[in-house]
């Protein structure tokens, strides 16, 4: 029977050592040139000796004009690719694949980095904030753009199995550029990149075939995908579905099924909205957000393997999702961003279940715990208590202020 720590062996031939994958987070702890530094090398090392069978890198931007974070590692002519070769050992240790999670935040970029964002449309985000943070409107990408963002995905992948690591994510989820084509809450062309689904998936399409052809056969290649946006108007289940047969028809090696944006962050727990599946008391207990869709995607007869993050705290239901077929990996996120070694303690038995007090985080300033936590963790230093995520949040609010300052020419 399969369980977390049966081996996957992917479409490409890459193997897992275990079904248990570090999800990508996204770190914030780069130079300030936007490249990797001391601390994600160490932050690295320490998750791969935590015993995951699959690390996967916070985002990493393909254009430094346009940041999710001030602290976001970027590969867009500013060198460190040394550094970058170093982040692929140390994550690679302990018999570990490590892949790189590829994004542009499009709208999503925040103001105090980029006044002007770009997006699919000129459609400005409908929220104030997101945890402090805000965002100006954007305006609409030309052709000419859409072009080289493909190029630019393209590129990082070639630097990314240039430097070691042995395949790259697409991150098509979460609200991000190429989440805002497919919904058409965001996207309002006319053109081939907007109105039938078809043309609104054109760009992560695009974008998986450049990184299928700077990986070659060998590397794996896979994409983050939102279930649904949960918003009127937006990404429904149903587009999902038909973007899921065109992914595997590509031949992806690994799909990661998650959900939300900023306007609605069901992907960090929050209650889903609009075309939300009905939630059962039986998937509750399940524990995963994402497992009723990624059943709902099993029955297609796929030949990609899906991974299932969020809310997966037990070993009970991560095995259980496992052995009914619904999951073939399990992505921890949170756990991960104080325990860098739950993963051996899953599979020894030491913790079959995560207590990591977050019951006593509060759900406004939580982010900035984890935030926060992460670069201690990179720095060897003492953690945030849960008690303490409202001074964690504040200084989370300072530091990316103060790293934004402290970022070097982003016109490259």
């Amino acid at each position: 029977m399969t369980d977390i720590s049966t081996p996957l062996t992917l479409p490409c031939g890459v193997k897992l050592k275990n079904r248990l994958v570090k999800a990508a987070l996204t770190e914030g702890i780069a130079d300030t040139m936007n490249r990797v530094d001391h601390r994600l090398i160490n932050l690295y090392r320490r998750w791969a000796a935590g015993g995951s069978g699959l690390l996967i890198t916070g985002n990493v931007q393909v254009d430094r004009r346009y940041l999710e974070r001030p602290g976001n590692m970027v590969i867009d002519g500013n060198g460190g690719l040394d550094q970058m070769r170093a982040l692929a050992e140390a994550g690679a240790a302990n018999g570990t694949e490590m892949w790189m999670q590829i994004n542009h935040p499009g709208r999503q970029t925040p103001i105090y980095l980029n006044p002007h964002p770009v997006a699919p449309s000129d459609v400005a985000l409908d929220i104030d904030d997101f945890g402090g943070i805000h965002f100006g409107a954007p305006r609409a990408l030309t052709e000419a753009e859409l072009e080289d963002i493909i190029s630019r995905f393209g590129h990082v992948a070639e630097a990314a199995a240039a430097s070691g690591f042995t395949g790259v994510q697409i991150h098509s989820a979460h609200g991000y550029l190429l989440s805002q084509f497919l919904s058409p809450k965001a996207n309002r062309r006319t053109d081939r990149w907007g109105g039938a689904l078809e043309n609104r998936a054109r760009l992560l399409l695009e974008v998986v075939r450049a990184a299928r052809r700077a990986m070659g056969p060998r590397r794996a290649v896979g994409v983050k995908l939102n279930s649904s946006d949960f918003q009127k108007g937006g990404f429904t289940h149903e587009d999902c579905l038909q973007v899921v047969r065109w992914l595997d028809a590509e031949g992806i090696d690994l799909l990661e099924i998650s959900g939300g944006n900023y306007e609605q962050p069901s992907m960090g727990g929050a209650p889903p909205a609009a075309d939300a599946l009905p939630v059962k008391e039986s998937t509750k207990k399940r524990e995963a957000y994402f497992l009723a869709y990624a059943e709902s995607m099993q029955a297609l007869g796929l030949k990609v393997p899906l991974m299932v993050t969020g809310g997966f705290r037990s070993r009970a239901a991560m095995d259980a999702a496992l052995a009914s077929g619904a999951a073939d990996a399990i992505g921890l996120g949170r756990p991960l961003c104080t325990q860098t070694d739950f993963p051996n303690r899953l599979l020894d038995g030491t913790t079959p279940v995560f207590d990591g007090g977050e019951q006593r985080l509060k759900p406004d300033t939580a982010i900035g715990y984890y935030y926060m936590n992460l670069a201690r963790l990179g720095d060897d230093a003492p953690l945030y208590a849960p008690e303490e995520c409202d001074a964690a949040h504040r200084d989370l609010l300072a530091n990316e202020q103060r790293i934004a300052a402290s970022l070097k020419d982003r016109r490259l």
